[in-house]
């Protein structure tokens, strides 16, 4: 965020212009869309800074089990909890 922030200020964009997609389209890979799904794993219910900007709408997946012993049973688990879930995108 701060990198993106600075790379604002460089380019002369007026305060009053900048918006949510000011914002977005100065991150690293502005190209790239934001995720439906955040899965993370490791038993933590934390995002650790990890697209916070982008994750703003993103459904989060966590489980107990660490990266390494991740599989494809697992990712199946949580493209199916996913799609129980209502989206709202913070409405």
């Amino acid at each position: 965020m701060v990198d993106a922030i600075r790379n604002i200020i460089k380019k002369g964009i007026p305060m009053e212009k900048i918006s949510e997609e000011t914002i977005s389209g100065n991150l690293y890979q502005p190209k790239i869309p934001d995720p439906d799904l955040v899965i993370r794993t490791g038993g933590e219910q934390r995002l650790s800074n990890f697209l916070l900007w982008q994750s703003a709408y993103s459904e989060l997946y966590f489980m107990n089990k660490n990266w390494p012993d991740f599989t494809k049973e697992d990712l199946d688990k949580a493209l199916i909890e996913y799609q129980r879930r209502k989206r709202r995108f913070g409405e």
